[in-house]
């Protein structure tokens, strides 16, 4: 079977690792030549997954095809799924998610808690809602590891929003932040991956640790769990799905956003869970029988990003320490390139103390350092 994916960044790449416990012909399509994904596929495309042409002609070509990223082609998609490729997700999905506008408002129109919201088409607007701070300003569309997002407290920082369409959303009194992976097979078959708790960093808006599975309130589990298969289940679309969601000081869930793809919370699934959430979405890709998703122990992840400073060729100061340490897996993603707050790769530590788990993900942050031979 072909199979292609749209992206070739790290996920592409840790995708290409699971597909190799099948017998299937794999297609990347990407701008850069020395992407992370591009040396494990059997056919590298250099192009533009914006571009209606070149998506289309990549994807007619193909049995199925993914994505590893939402900002893609989604008319080229279309076409080709009438034309009888399998898109996953579908492009109808795909289409309500990659907006955070739509995305918003697909929650309201669905019944889903989320935070409330006001959607701007620019300063203009935003100027004119300083009552509903404090909150945070999205852009609809682009945005993507912590970019597009700004953090809004005061009047005076409302100059520094989006001059062109995006949501306003009030912020949130925050316990905890979850997230949840669903699979959904072609026939309409679901399961869950169990929730994980998420630690971010401030500096990028990026995910700094997680634990899974999240300690949680059995009551609030529930509702967790429930609200994330609804949403999901409302998308109509087979496919890996990410939900993430806010637990807020009175123990009420609300959904922040959906990925619709192989998603950063879920890397630890790759040593922590019976099935990854890769080898997950070749058994949908491939239509087989959805897999597994029980811990196989309690796990931590840790991100590794780019220290402040440094611009250049990576160097990973500390990498053989922490290679010494006991059920730590390091995940490199070979990106030879270094800059402040660049995901380089992660870090999965197994345990079934969860205190020991938070002080291990703490030790490997301290221990492990991209820098680079010059800044």
């Amino acid at each position: 079977m072909k199979i292609g994916i749209l992206g070739g960044g790290q996920l592409g790449r840790m995708l290409l690792q699971a597909g190799i416990n099948y017998v299937v012909e794999t297609f990347v399509l990407e701008n850069d030549e020395h992407c992370p994904a591009a040396h494990l596929c059997h056919h590298f495309t250099k192009g533009d997954i914006r571009d209606f042409d070149t998506v289309y002609t990549f994807g007619k070509q193909l049995d199925a095809i993914t994505i590893e990223i939402e900002s893609v082609n989604v008319d080229a998609l279309e076409q080709l799924q009438r034309e009888g490729v399998r898109v996953y997700p579908y492009p109808a999905a795909l289409r309500i998610i990659k907006n955070k506008i739509t995305q918003k408002q697909f929650y309201k129109e669905i019944d889903i808690p989320t935070s409330e919201f006001k959607i701007t088409n620019g300063l203009s607007d935003l100027r004119n809602l300083e009552s509903f701070l404090p909150a945070v300003h999205k852009i609809g569309e682009g945005g993507y590891d912590g970019k597009g997002v700004q953090l809004m407290n005061e009047v005076r920082d409302l100059e520094m929003g989006f001059n062109e369409p995006a949501v306003l959303e009030k912020l949130v009194s925050i316990q905890k932040e979850i997230a949840v992976i669903v699979a959904v097979s072609d026939t309409g078959e679901t399961t869950i991956y169990p929730p994980a708790e998420m630690v971010f960093d401030t500096r990028y808006n990026l995910l700094d640790y997680q634990i899974s599975p999240a300690r949680l309130d059995k009551e609030v589990f529930w509702k967790v769990e429930a609200i994330a298969l609804k949403v999901v289940r409302e998308l109509k679309s087979p496919g890996i799905f990410a939900v993430e969601l806010f637990v807020d000081k009175k123990k009420d869930v609300l959904v922040n956003e959906i990925a619709p793809r192989v998603h950063n919370s879920g890397h630890h699934t790759i040593e922590g869970n019976f099935c990854s959430q890769f080898d997950m979405l070749w058994r949908i890709l491939l239509q087989l029988p959805l897999g597994n998703t029980a811990a196989v122990l309690p796990s931590a992840l840790v991100n590794l990003v780019g220290e402040e400073g440094y611009n250049g060729v990576a160097v990973y100061e500390g990498l053989k320490k922490v290679l010494t340490l006991n059920n730590v897996f390091v995940h490199l993603y070979g990106k030879l390139q270094t800059k402040p707050g660049r995901k380089m790769g992660h870090v999965t530590v197994l345990g079934n103390d969860y205190t020991e788990l938070t002080h291990t993900a703490h030790k490997v942050k301290n221990m492990l350092q991209i820098v680079s031979e010059s800044f």
